[in-house]
């Protein structure tokens, strides 16, 4: 979900890289992301003829390469603790077959922490949250993913701060309960396994582990929209923005051949512009985007006054319209938002849930309360909230609403049934490069 919300490419799980690296639970990942981005319109397909750089950023780039270890440990874990319910542990043990009483180690229990310690880690979560809320590193989300203008609109900043508190605290929590073993029982029992305190630090862990990726779930489902509702404006523009060239400087260009060439040039460079200005407000983005096309422009110009005159007309002619395009379009996206038609299989089955199932909507400065000064008083604004209602719509509610469907595995049946899905298709269709490890193998594995 998060290569998808971050327009990363699809080049990062080629199947070939886990063949040169065949770590079983690498293999398996990359093949199952594969998959997920497979029908994906926000993913980036490389044909490798790019001039600027293709890499994504390792959040994303990386990310088989991370879960594949994990997934790994975790099978051996879930081994373990299966192994570890199904046996004896006490002290001593009675071998009624041959009528024998065994003293020994059996109630050490350091599988259980082997297994519990594997269970603390928390993946790249945090970094790629962090990075969908930076404007530096989302590619073309706006600060904050703020659907509002950027200079009012800061609702996400909390969720920011709240990300990287919760990951400082699985860093204290990840610290390893071996290393603190005391000698009891008048030095008796010199090594304890201190398996209970590993456990209860570990449900700790996973409730931390849950809030954070609540947290990033809500601000994928913000992504998305965000991504598609700038894709509309695109669409809808595209064909306005090329008409206003054309008639602009068919008459003044050096070459009339030039015209269309001009047209996509123009066209190209107004859509990275728009990715490059999500700091600014509406009004003076498009006016600084139309400025900053006007050297490309130039230099196909014949130089002549007439030149000059059409040049700061068009400026003018492109900035209002693309301003006014894109307040209507978002007005008309935030009515009825969608973007189900442009993500990939997993994600658009999690969309859904978070949409529809769990009722959260497109956050945006209409739908949730958010602080406001009025008549000299710092109050909450009432926008969607009834007096009726037991809690009010705030970020934090919402982040609370999917927690609690993480907490009674209600999202956990949703994730399993994409994992399923992949199954299906790889005993349909077994991928290149199959290892022992069966596909989606944890789907298999006994929630707990």
């Amino acid at each position: 979900m998060s290569v998808e919300a971050l327009t990363g490419t699809d080049e990062s799980f080629d199947p070939f890289f886990a063949q040169t690296r065949p770590h079983p639970g690498q293999k398996e990942a990359t093949n199952n992301i594969a998959i997920f981005l497979g029908q994906s319109k926000l993913v980036h397909r490389s044909n490798g003829t790019e001039a600027s750089l293709r890499q994504d950023r390792y959040s994303i780039r990386t990310a088989s390469q991370w879960i594949g270890p994990v997934l790994e440990d975790l099978l051996l874990a879930n081994k373990q603790v299966v192994t570890e319910l199904y046996s004896v542990t006490d002290n001593p043990v009675i071998d009624g077959a041959k009528a024998r009483i065994l003293h020994g180690g059996n109630s050490q229990a350091k599988a259980i922490i082997s297994a519990m310690e594997k269970s603390w880690i928390a993946s790249e979560t945090r970094r790629q949250c962090i990075e969908l809320i930076n404007p530096a590193t989302s590619r073309g989300l706006p600060p904050n993913l703020g659907v509002n203008e950027p200079s009012v609109s800061f609702i996400w900043k909390g969720t920011d701060i709240f990300v990287s508190a919760l990951q400082s605290e699985l860093g204290f929590l990840a610290n390893l309960i071996g290393s603190h073993v005391q000698t009891a029982e008048m030095g008796n029992q010199a090594l304890l396994s201190l398996a209970l305190i590993s456990g209860r630090f570990t449900l700790d862990a996973i409730a931390v582990l849950s809030q954070l990726a609540a947290a990033h779930l809500l601000a994928l489902c913000q992504a998305f929209d965000l991504q598609v509702m700038q894709i509309r404006f695109l669409e809808d523009f595209e064909e306005e923005f090329i008409d206003l060239i054309c008639k602009a400087f068919s008459m003044t260009l050096k070459q009339s051949t030039e015209l269309h060439t001009l047209s996509e040039a123009l066209w190209q460079r107004f859509r990275k512009q728009l990715n490059d200005t999500t700091g600014l407000d509406s009004d003076k983005r498009f006016e600084h985007i139309a400025y900053s096309l006007q050297p490309a422009i130039l230099l196909r110009l014949t130089p002549c006054a007439e030149s000059v005159v059409a040049l700061e007309l068009w400026t003018q002619q492109c900035a209002a319209p693309a301003y006014k395009r894109y307040q209507v379009n978002r007005s008309n996206y935030l009515q009825r938002p969608d973007a189900r038609p442009f993500l990939g299989r997993a994600s658009s089955r999690i969309y859904s849930f978070v949409r529809e199932k769990l009722s959260i909507p497109f956050v945006n400065e209409n739908n949730i309360r958010t602080p406001v000064v009025e008549k000299e008083e710092f109050l909450l604004n009432e926008a969607s909230y009834s007096k009726d209602e037991e809690s009010p719509a705030t970020i934090g509610s919402y982040i609370s609403t999917i927690y609690q469907s993480i907490r009674n595995v209600a999202l956990y049946s949703v994730t399993i049934g994409c994992l399923q899905e992949i199954v299906t298709m790889h005993e349909l269709s077994p991928p290149l490069g199959t290892t022992s490890m069966s596909p989606t193998e944890t789907a298999k594995v006994p929630y707990t």
